[in-house]
């Protein structure tokens, strides 16, 4: 992989990330990220997606599993999962410069089944995130995707397009067995996903497991399993992180109160919601949020 491409993607990224961490563009599904310094370990939910670091270094905890990534390999999430993220190499003369790809699994999906290809399966589902080197047909689509931020009116017709090849080019490359698993239409992976939107969908509900594997089409004890080896967590654990994570969001940016706030996410007792939330973010809930707005 030559130098030329990462270093023209890097020149895009710093010019259209105007603010520190993720930036939106007109270009649908594509952010771009920049950080000065490195971070502190900070709780983000991942969507399927594929995030590639052209500058800096970062890490990703999902549980007690720790992730690291760099220049030239990419990070590729397939599901939504409540992860620490950390930026480790970082500072002001060279910050830490990250592409944001959302991918459709669907689309993925069908592009597989229309193929007609026969495809590697296996009974165990890997895991909801993994991290790849980029190869140059990969680079290639992502710069061409990241170049019609400097042309506005080629983003509605040719985004599709190089989407697509983008999509091909995850299918058929050195992680194709990994990315078939993930998006496979009808895969365990998939039918996990689907309970995840509905967990997503409202937290403030109260989830059984016997419901969700009937969702699944599994067993209770089979959903449990696959579950937990694709998250890396059970469904109730799973289920806490993400409200937790909402609770630390809405505190921030609507600078609530912790009462209100736990119920808001489904908590009942006030002083649960305390003794997780410290237990997940380090501090009690009104003393983490001070801390991080430095009061």
């Amino acid at each position: 992989m030559t130098n030329a491409p990462l270093t023209e993607l890097s020149a895009l990224i710093a010019k259209y990330s105007k603010a520190e961490g993720a930036n939106a563009t007109n270009v649908p599904g594509l952010q771009v990220l920049r950080m000065s310094a490195p971070s502190m370990r900070l709780p983000v939910v991942y969507n399927p997606s594929i995030c590639i670091i052209v500058q800096g270094r970062k890490q990703v905890l999902l549980e007690s599993e720790i992730y690291h990534y760099a220049p030239s390999e990419f990070l590729a999430v397939s599901i939504d999962l409540p992860v620490l993220g950390q930026v480790l190499e970082a500072s002001a003369d060279k910050p830490y410069l990250c592409l944001q790809i959302d991918i459709d699994p669907h689309q993925m999906g069908e592009m597989i089944t229309q193929s007609g290809e026969p495809v590697a399966t296996s009974r165990d589902a890997p895991r909801g995130l993994f991290v790849g080197t980029l190869d140059d047909a990969m680079l290639d689509c992502a710069l061409r995707l990241t170049r019609l931020l400097d042309t506005p009116k080629d983003v509605a017709p040719l985004t599709p397009i190089i989407m697509r090849e983008f999509y091909y080019r995850l299918i058929n490359g050195a992680y194709a067995s990994s990315i078939v698993q993930m998006v496979m239409p009808g895969s365990n992976m998939q039918r996990i996903a689907t309970v995840i939107k509905r967990i997503k969908s409202d937290l403030t509900q109260p989830i059984r497991i016997e419901d969700l594997a009937g969702m699944a089409s599994m067993s209770p004890s089979s959903f449990h399993h696959y579950f937990k080896q694709m998250t890396a967590m059970s469904p109730l654990q799973y289920q806490k992180r993400l409200r937790l994570t909402e609770a630390r969001h809405i505190m921030l940016t609507e600078q609530t109160d912790a009462a209100s706030t736990a119920y808001r996410v489904g908590y009942e007792s006030a002083s649960q919601f305390s003794r997780e939330y410290s237990r997940m973010f380090g501090a009690p809930p009104m003393r983490d949020i001070e801390g991080i707005l430095g009061r």
